[in-house]
């Protein structure tokens, strides 16, 4: 049985469901994986030497302090594009922007946006576009493996998934590969607390909510928990509840959620000023403006 075919046929034993983000929700690796293995080979493969400094400020700012925090790698190569295309700095350095036409067009139809459908694509069109996207993809996962280890939970989500797990089912829902999140959740131990890890090869955030819980729990109680606003549209695009994890505040978020957003979320009395109260909290801290355009 296929990933997507396991998500969907997980049973249901509680009244109450909750998907987890993992990656800068669960685990403090966010800064790490971003800084130190996404950006260096970014800035590598993709020729912006000439003007690194303002190429991870581009990356940094897509994947760790904007709105688009947290989207999927190919999404951030799109977005990053187009922030280094409105840049004077690459074209004083007369720098080369790929304009990546084939990604732009693989990642409008495919929904399992991760190395093995873009490794069918590279098969079909034998493109050296997207020979280029894979390459630096699969080092991405090589540098992630060797950097990123011994990196602990937050403080706090152990004791809140402790007692989420006593009345709701829980899985992990994220757009990383499979292979790191299996990798992380078993280091730490802690994937005796979820029922099943969905990751980039199960399709987008929201198709995870709704393969592993739609029909199944009434939208009520069914509780998304990220540090990303991608998190957060998945949660709407199924219409259910979502408790944001803020960058920047991850220990309080996840004190605040065991102490009281549980409670609430079991109780019934989560949605409405709660929840409204958290998401305006949540919206001030990523900005979509890059800080360079408001200098401008």
């Amino acid at each position: 049985m296929n990933p997507v075919e396991q998500l969907k046929a997980l049973p249901k034993n509680h009244d109450f469901f909750i998907g987890i983000d993992s990656d800068g929700c669960v685990f403090d690796t966010m800064e790490v994986k971003q800084k130190e293995c996404f950006c260096p080979n970014f800035i590598r493969h993709f020729g912006f030497q000439a003007a690194s400094k303002y190429a991870r400020e581009v990356w940094e700012f897509v994947n760790l302090y904007s709105k688009k925090r947290g989207c999927n790698r190919f999404l951030a190569v799109e977005a990053a594009l187009d922030l280094i295309a409105q840049r004077h700095e690459f074209a004083d350095r007369h720098i080369a922007i790929p304009p990546m036409t084939e990604m732009r067009a693989w990642i409008t139809v495919e929904n399992k946006l991760g190395n093995p459908t873009l490794s069918e694509k590279v098969r079909e069109t034998n493109s050296a576009e997207l020979k280029m996207l894979l390459a630096w993809s699969k080092e991405v996962n090589e540098w992630i493996e060797k950097t990123v280890h011994d990196v602990p939970p937050f403080p706090g989500f152990e004791d809140a998934v402790k007692k989420a797990r006593q009345k709701a089912d829980i899985i992990v829902v994220s757009q990383t590969p499979f292979e790191a999140l299996d990798r992380e959740w078993k280091e730490n131990k802690l994937d005796g607390y979820v029922n099943f890890i969905a990751g980039q090869e199960c399709g987008t955030k929201t198709e995870h909510l709704q393969y592993a819980a739609g029909g199944k729990y009434p939208p009520e109680k069914i509780l998304m928990l990220g540090d990303a606003p991608g998190d957060q549209k998945a949660a709407q695009a199924n219409g259910v509840l979502f408790f944001p994890i803020i960058p920047g505040h991850e220990e309080d978020s996840w004190a605040r959620l065991g102490q009281e957003g549980l409670d609430r979320f079991f109780a019934g009395t989560f949605a409405g000023e709660y929840q409204k109260s958290l998401l305006e909290e949540f919206d001030k801290a990523l900005p979509s403006t890059p800080p360079w355009q408001k200098k401008a």
